[in-house]
């Protein structure tokens, strides 16, 4: 279990992941989306989760040079994770939106590289473009976003590499138990994004409760139960106060009775698009 931010989880190829990042979605390219990487790299955080069609991979580049050099950082310190659109899906397309994004964050290698979407008659084509980019050591580790298990099955069919992992929408009225199951028991490590549900879980009485109880609040409680349930999670966050806010979750437990209220709340429902049913 984590005890700190620099804390990682080994992926099922040996490369260790921190069990916290900052998710930039929807985080404006330009000063800011370079002030809240460069304020989470100053306060401890380690991983940084982007993608191409955030817009904003060239800000994050420039916020990881800055931060190495004014916090006497090195590249291999910090995990870089970027995804691949739906629309450069493909062999070679996406081969070539791989580069694409290096070259936008001035790097010469990323620590993890999803496929965004499973976008139908394409994800095969791209996960072997992914496979070929880390056995070519052009990447660290290879997974994917939002699939489900019927995407994994089919996926591993003919796949040579497990992904390392799934990032999914997760939070306490999506939890995800069969699917996080199915990974758990492949060895795919589960990552959320949008744990906090964005924004829409802060009114929510009994997680009122328990964030009294113990003398935190409703994001942080969200957070320490993704850890205690072996969940990845990458909140997101512009303002430096929550961003150390949200990492400040190692002080505390939660005991089985909160866990099991939080579990009560899951209603499957969802912030973001069905991963059966997306249009883009």
């Amino acid at each position: 279990m984590a005890n700190n931010l620099q804390d990682t989880v080994k992926l099922n190829n040996g490369i260790e992941i921190p069990w916290i990042g900052l998710g930039v979605f929807k985080v404006q390219d330009g000063e800011e989306v370079v002030s809240a990487v460069k304020a989470a790299i100053k306060n401890g955080y380690r991983s940084i989760d982007t993608a191409a069609v955030y817009g904003n991979e060239e800000g994050v580049g420039k916020a990881i040079g800055e931060s190495l050099k004014e916090n006497g950082l090195s590249r291999e310190e910090l995990f870089i994770t970027s995804k691949v659109w739906n629309a450069d899906q493909g062999y070679e397309s996406t081969l070539a939106a791989y580069k694409n994004s290096l070259n936008k964050l001035g790097l010469d290698y990323l620590d993890l590289y999803l496929i965004h979407w499973p976008v139908k008659g394409k994800y095969k084509e791209t996960w072997r473009a992914l496979e070929t980019i880390y056995n070519e050591k052009m990447v660290r580790s290879i997974g994917v976003s939002n699939f489900h298990v019927h995407h994994l099955e089919d996926l591993l069919q003919d796949s040579e590499i497990i992904p390392a992992i799934d990032q999914v929408e997760f939070h306490p009225r999506l939890a995800q138990k069969d699917l996080r199951k199915f990974c758990k028991d492949k060895g795919i490590q589960f990552e959320a994004w949008a744990p906090l549900m964005q924004g829409h879980l802060f009114d929510n009485a009994i997680l009122k409760s328990i964030a009294e109880k113990h003398g935190k609040s409703i994001a942080q409680v969200i957070i320490r139960w993704d850890l205690q349930n072996g969940v990845v999670t990458i909140p997101k966050s512009i303002k430096e106060h929550r961003i150390i806010e949200n990492s400040s979750v190692f002080d505390f437990n939660l005991t089985r009775e909160d866990l099991e209220q939080i579990d009560s709340l899951n209603e499957d429902r969802r912030v973001g698009s069905d991963p059966d049913n997306f249009n883009f």
